[in-house]
């Protein structure tokens, strides 16, 4: 399960904002050149990213503004994530192809560029229908991992119920 380290910026009623920094991780991975991440570190490394984040099992009232926290989200979540975000969209954009190559009654090739385009528009949708239905779903949540007070930090770190 990875973990990631930030900071409470905000609390609301059944959530935490956790303010991130961006970290590369790039110079240990086998596939430096060929990674989104990769490029996306290299133009944007060291930007902040706010993060809603579930309490889980720690007391949402134990945590403060500016305290230290990690937090994770399984490797279940991460896989089935990026095959929805990646595997969809090019799923209905070959099948918006075939079904337009046959269907339609234009040339086959301008038939099958337009279901294609259709295609690839309606995955993702469904990618956005996705995340929109399930924006609430704990089980898709980052969760706290651990929490260490903000301006003391060896002070204590705060256990799980």
């Amino acid at each position: 399960m990875p973990t990631e380290t930030g900071r409470i910026v905000a609390i609301d009623a059944d959530s935490l904002w956790v303010e991130t920094i961006r970290k590369s991780t790039c110079g240990t991975c086998s596939a430096q050149k060929g990674c989104g991440h990769g490029l996306l570190n290299r133009i944007r490394d060291g930007q902040r990213g706010l993060v809603r984040v579930l309490p889980g099992t720690f007391p949402l009232a134990d945590c403060r503004v500016n305290d230290e926290v990690s937090i994770s989200l399984p490797d279940e979540v991460i896989l089935r994530g990026s095959l929805i975000v990646y595997m969809l969209p090019l799923v209905t954009m070959l099948a918006g192809a075939s079904a337009g190559g046959h269907w339609l009654p234009w040339s086959a090739d301008l038939a099958a560029v337009a279901g294609a385009v259709a295609g690839f528009a309606g995955g993702v949708a469904l990618v956005r229908w996705h995340a929109w239905h399930h924006r609430d779903d704990a089980r898709l949540q980052p969760v706290l991992a651990a929490v260490a007070r903000g301006q003391a930090r060896e002070l204590q770190t705060l256990q799980p119920l």
